[in-house]
């Protein structure tokens, strides 16, 4: 198996420990990953497979970082890796490849981490189970018939099948929680700008997204939140530095804590039965422990920070696909350009909001057709104006050009999107 004993029972620390003291060689370490990779295919987690360039750089003098020589999957979300596809798990991003190294992927190459390839991730990261049109569904390794969760569901699909021990994740609305809890992992969102996300860009989802990891071990998520903490020149914002590195609050006494208990969903949706008690006897378990516990529901407005919210994921969405649009069409007539780029409306986003508070939308646990998972197809009626767009945009990428140009056609399918959406909407 890779030539490495015990390979699954080690954590990331525990690899580079290995690799320091000689017992372990970098090479030795990606061929296990690798050779679990390709044994768990099925499960969909790794749809960009790097592995020849993560054996060529095993082969080299890999930084001496805390971290040298572990494997590691970078999402398919945003983060650049010069050389590297980036898809963001859309058709539209299908053919794109980096030039550039994300500051957050040079400080992890810098900790050391050999990275071999890229984890699913479903269309622009918007939904709670990892699948799209692109590359299908991403399986639970536990029951291949459950999801592993989203949008980091590629990430932790993969560290729960045992192919490495932790992995890069993402998260702006539970995007490493929902994964790490499908999956049985250890999943942290840090705080806002406690880790770069330039030099693209300055925020994800006005700082409501940010990176990290999902991991087996807890002491390898504050490692890896050690690798990559701390400002970067041009950030817009920054988060108060911490007094020590994370590392070394695992174990740490932290002394008598006030520890508040929910567990009610914020929106008044039903939660799970064994969801609760999880929360109550992990409650239990502090007040044990000497900490105080109090029962504090946090109340928030439904509609209110459900109209916030489209507003900032939609414009950030749209954004997005207004870059992808403008790289692979920048030849087009503007008035052909702004009719694609037309991507959010108020009736798309009313027809959001009706479709998410349709029974079965809120969560998904199976991936067959008769479950509440969303299907490739399901997940894109959350957005239907995007989705039809991104069609229109897949198709006119197919169409030849001529000097003379009939808009027609565009216009025609720019009306149908319109109705569509008034459609959706009335239903």
């Amino acid at each position: 198996m890779g030539g490495v004993e015990n390979y699954e029972s080690l954590d990331a620390l525990a690899m580079a420990q290995g690799v320091r003291e000689g017992s372990i060689r970098p090479a030795d370490l990606l061929e296990a990953a690798i050779e679990r990779a390709e044994r768990h295919v099925g499960i969909g987690a790794i749809p960009i497979p790097m592995f020849e360039e993560a054996r060529e750089a095993a082969g080299t003098t890999l930084p001496d970082g805390p971290l040298r020589g572990v494997p590691f999957l970078l999402k398919d979300l945003h983060t650049a890796r010069r050389g590297w596809r980036l898809t963001n798990g859309s058709r539209l991003f299908a053919d794109q490849v980096s030039d550039f190294d994300s500051e957050f992927v040079s400080r992890y190459l810098r900790a050391g981490l050999l990275l071999f390839g890229r984890s699913a991730s479903p269309e622009f990261g918007l939904t709670t189970s990892t699948e799209s049109v692109l590359f299908g569904k991403t399986r639970n390794p536990w029951n291949p018939e459950h999801t592993a969760g989203g949008s980091s569901g590629g990430a932790a699909a993969a560290v729960a099948a045992g192919i490495l021990p932790a992995a890069h994740a993402s998260d702006g609305g539970g995007s490493i929680r929902i994964p790490a809890s499908c999956c049985g992992l250890f999943g942290l969102k840090p705080t806002r700008a406690r880790v770069p996300s330039g030099p693209r860009k300055g925020e994800g989802w006005s700082g409501m997204s940010i990176s990290h990891a999902v991991s087996r071990s807890v002491r390898d998520s504050a490692a890896l939140l050690d690798a990559v903490a701390g400002p970067e020149v041009g950030a817009p914002y920054w988060a108060p530095p911490q007094q020590r590195p994370f590392l070394e609050e695992v174990g740490a006494d932290p002394g008598r804590l006030r520890i508040a208990l929910q567990t009610q969903s914020w929106n008044g949706a039903p939660t799970d039965p064994e969801c609760r008690r999880a929360a109550e006897s992990t409650a239990e378990l502090c007040v044990k422990l000497g900490h105080e516990v109090e029962t504090a529901p946090l109340l928030l407005g439904d509609l209110e920070l459900g109209r916030a919210t489209q507003v900032i994921i939609g414009s950030n969405v749209r954004a997005l696909v207004e870059e992808g649009a403008a790289a692979l069409w920048s030849a087009l007539p503007s008035s052909m350009f702004r009719s694609l780029c037309t991507l959010w409306s108020p009736g798309g986003s009313r027809a959001a909001t009706q479709v998410g508070k349709q029974p079965g939308a809120r969560s998904a646990t199976n991936l067959d057709g008769s479950s509440a998972g969303l299907s490739a197809e399901k997940q894109c009626t959350l957005f239907p104006c995007f989705r039809l767009k991104i069609d229109q945009a897949i198709t006119l990428r197919r169409l030849p050009f001529s000097a003379k140009l009939d808009e027609r056609p565009l216009a025609q399918a720019h009306r149908a999107t319109r109705e569509s959406t008034q459609f959706t909407k009335r239903s």
